[in-house]
């Protein structure tokens, strides 16, 4: 059972406002996560001449740094999220919280 306090927050102009945006960005990072992920895939299912392609001399080929930006990228993301959510999303958690105190 939904306790008085929570509902009347979850009906919060300031709340619902909250939830949008906050879902918005995460399905935003999801969706750029989602083409990234499934383009390396596709090339790995469909151009694997391309991925096999050696860097210089070496036996290095093009998917150790394509790969390797992968891992970089999704770093990236996390922190770009974990830094919104500890500015704007926080605040905006405390604002709504002191206004139902």
């Amino acid at each position: 059972m939904i306790s008085k306090k929570a509902r009347e927050i979850s009906q919060d102009p300031k709340y619902l406002k909250f939830v949008k945006t906050r879902s918005r960005f995460s399905w935003a990072l999801t969706f750029v996560m989602m083409v990234l992920y499934f383009g390396y895939i596709y090339l790995v299912a469909f151009n694997k001449e391309f991925l096999a392609r050696p860097i210089g001399s070496g036996v290095t080929t093009l998917s150790i740094p394509i790969g390797l930006g992968m891992i970089i990228f999704t770093v990236l993301l996390t922190g770009l999220y974990v830094r919104r959510a500890n500015s704007e999303f926080d605040q905006l958690t405390l604002e709504i919280l002191k206004d139902h105190k």
